[in-house]
């Protein structure tokens, strides 16, 4: 298989991890240290970016200022975790693409309101461990209790974007 083509069955892979998934957890770093707060991802396809809809008058808007560093964990039939930079992006057509009425209660705003800000986060790898497939989860806990290696079992990958 050519890298592309390995790059390409990752997204895909990640793209069906997270496509049910709508709050994940976003850990930035502050002046004490980690910090995660769950954030709803945006509906777009996983393209080795995700999005995100903040608040300029938020602690982890200042933080991104700071440190880019972040790491976005997702929670469901498996796991998900992606390691990336995020960056700031200021676009109100973007922003009004991403927007739903829900935001208005949860973010008490409206989507042309100029506090509102996107995190973009690229990713630079994620880890995941696909427990959603039965035999693949049964493979793996019968290895890991006999004390044999679970390496083939695919159940947990590390995929790398650079």
């Amino acid at each position: 298989m050519n890298p592309t083509s390995d790059h390409q069955e990752a997204i895909k892979k990640i793209q069906e991890l997270i496509k049910d998934i709508d709050v994940a957890m976003l850990t930035t770093v502050s002046e004490e240290g980690l910090v995660s707060r769950p954030m709803k991802t945006q509906d777009v396809e996983f393209d080795s970016n995700l999005w995100f809809l903040t608040k300029k008058d938020t602690s982890k808007f200042h933080e991104l200022l700071r440190n880019q560093q972040v790491n976005v964990a997702y929670v469901g039939k498996s796991f998900l975790s992606i390691r990336g930079e995020a960056e700031l992006v200021e676009s109100s057509e973007k922003i009004k693409e991403f927007w739903s009425p829900a935001y208005e209660k949860v973010l008490e705003t409206t989507y042309d309101d100029p506090n509102l800000v996107l995190i973009k986060v690229t990713a630079e790898s994620a880890e995941y461990w696909d427990s959603g497939n039965k035999f693949k989860m049964a493979k793996f806990m019968f290895r890991r209790l006999l004390g044999k290696n679970t390496e083939g079992t695919d159940i947990n990958q590390i995929v790398e974007f650079n």
